[in-house]
């Protein structure tokens, strides 16, 4: 069996180490040709050795910087000859994916994932999809330049609705039911949410990822996102895409055909089966996570998402049915807003309050959905959101997931 050949963008990050530990998991079945990351150089360079990809990229620092962190660390480890092709600066990402390989896997975060999302579906790559904004915020771009089967969804959410539809037919389905952890906040009212502190936002009750995705799980905002991305990726409409609380997050998501019959995807409330499957779809991996123990008692608990004290949701669905460029414009006001609450200048109910004043401003220009158009709507959103907060704009800014 020939190895596929693999880029892996935000390869320090949570998805970009899960997927090289599934990688080293099975020796022969992929090739890592280049690794891109934003700034930890130290382990970006130690991941280039252990992997001897040919092609090191890096979003921030200098060139001779990287050089030096890959030779530092290949002498660490009794290895000689190494000297990959190293890219540095903003535009390194997009150029790596743009190189034509079996797979990219897409682990940013943030709008600055849809220049290395475009350019990898250009190359003809299958992408494997972590960075669901570029999806959100690209929408027919996106959708226009991929091929069948082009794009396969790493969001546990999604990859498991693409594996339960593969027991019926898309005309089959009645809805898709996507599965909400609830956050570290469940239960508490608009109120009590007011006095949270970003520690407490950061600790989410079952997964570990960056500060931008951990902070919109618990203020679901990472819900309504994944609600858009399940429209764009199913072609399901709004009206038939649910979203259920589930704390113990061992039902990934399911499909509920017109029959009556429901498939759900469960396993463990880890990344490690969805990262496998972006890797290697069609196909299914071996020992990738271990399954529950059947044997062992256990409950589970599904309820409705409190719409008063988490809006975030409905937020989404009304950005989703108005199309355009507001999916951008949700995304690009909450992630200033994210920043601000981190910084201490806005309270946690305020992110998506902030959202909402944003795109009760934007104005859809109309016309055809162009990456210049997007983007100038995801640089409005943030123009418009520091302004309401009093904050200088940032440019956008990406982290590995």
């Amino acid at each position: 069996m020939t190895a596929r050949r693999v880029s892996l963008l935000g390869s320090t990050g949570s998805i970009g180490t899960q997927a090289l530990q599934v990688i080293d998991a099975h020796p022969g079945r992929f090739e890592v040709v280049a690794l891109s990351a934003g700034g930890n150089l130290a382990l970006l360079a130690e991941q280039a050795v252990a992997t001897r990809a040919p092609l090191v990229a890096a979003a921030t620092g200098d060139r001779a910087e990287l050089t030096d962190a890959i030779r530092a660390s290949a002498a660490a480890a009794g290895v000689t000859g190494y000297t990959p092709e190293v890219l540095v600066g903003p535009d390194a990402a997009t150029e790596v994916a743009g190189r034509p390989v079996d797979v990219v896997l897409n682990g940013i975060t943030g709008a600055i994932g849809l220049r290395p999302t475009l350019a990898a579906l250009r190359a003809g790559s299958t992408l494997a999809l972590a960075n669901k904004e570029s999806l959100i915020i690209g929408g027919p771009l996106v959708k226009d330049l991929a091929g069948p089967d082009q794009i396969v969804p790493v969001d546990s959410e999604h990859s498991a609705i693409a594996q339960c539809l593969r027991g019926g037919r898309a005309a089959e389905v009645r809805r898709l039911v996507i599965t909400a952890s609830g956050g570290p906040f469940r239960g508490r009212g608009r109120a009590e949410l007011a006095e949270v502190t970003p520690d407490q936002a950061l600790a989410h009750p079952n997964f570990a990822m960056g500060r931008v995705i951990t902070t919109n799980s618990a203020t679901l905002v990472n819900k309504g996102l994944e609600v858009i991305e399940a429209h764009l990726l199913f072609d399901i409409p709004f009206d038939r895409i649910a979203t259920v609380v589930h704390p113990q997050q061992q039902i990934h998501s399911m499909v509920e055909f017109h029959d009556g019959s429901t498939l759900a995807q469960l396993g463990p409330p880890r990344m490690l089966v969805p990262i496998g499957l972006g890797l290697s779809w069609p196909e299914r991996l071996t020992d990738v996570d271990a399954p529950p123990d059947w044997t062992q008692a256990q409950s589970w608990e599904f309820g409705q998402i409190d719409d008063d004290a988490f809006p975030a949701v409905r937020l989404a669905r009304q950005a989703g049915a108005a199309g355009g460029t507001h999916p951008a414009v949700y995304n690009a006001a909450n992630e200033v807003a994210v920043d601000a609450f981190h910084e201490g200048r806005l309270p946690f109910v305020g992110i998506v309050d902030t959202v909402a004043e944003v795109l009760q401003r934007h104005q859809e220009s109309g016309g055809e959905h162009t990456l210049e158009g997007v983007l100038a709507a995801d640089a409005w959103a943030r123009r418009e959101a520091a302004d309401l907060l009093g904050v200088s704009a940032p440019a956008p800014e990406g982290e590995s997931i």
